[in-house]
């Protein structure tokens, strides 16, 4: 094989490679946002209230946009998944001039300490197949993707 055609041949290997790992990436992803939808229904809530859920409690109040950035959504979105929770009593918004500011009502408080030990302790159940020097390896290697 001439030099030309083995580097043909080995980029589209390696290209093959690149979109086996995405696959599989992705399904992983998929996988796990819907098991987690599962695991969530008990308290009556999907992966993205989760979400909110967590980074609200993590902080004793969040702007609006603060938020969206956390949880890489724009601006429409975090209002519909707001108004959302907000109905179902778990947090409160207070105004300051042009700002929106976010935090837990007692309810929200009462559910974030319930429900995010036993949602973390569950996702983190998602890699019991791997070993410890597995986990550390798959964080490196993903920390290196996303540079």
């Amino acid at each position: 094989m001439e030099s030309n055609q083995k580097d043909v041949f080995l980029s589209r290997r390696e290209e093959r490679l690149g979109l086996l790992l995405w696959f599989r990436i992705s399904r992983f992803y998929n996988q796990s946002i819907r098991e987690s939808n599962q695991h969530l229904k008990k308290w009556n809530l999907t992966a993205a209230q989760f979400d909110v859920l967590v980074q609200v409690g993590s902080y004793e109040r969040l702007s609006q946009q603060d938020l969206a950035e956390k949880l890489f959504v724009t601006k429409g979105n975090i209002t519909q998944l707001l108004n959302k929770i907000e109905k179902m009593g778990l947090i409160k918004r207070d105004q300051e001039w042009k700002t929106k500011y976010i935090s837990l009502t007692e309810k929200g408080q009462q559910l974030f300490q319930e429900v995010v030990p036993d949602q973390e302790q569950f996702q983190s159940a998602q890699f019991s197949a791997l070993n410890t020097e597995e986990k550390k390896v798959l964080l490196k290697l993903l920390k290196n993707l996303q540079k």
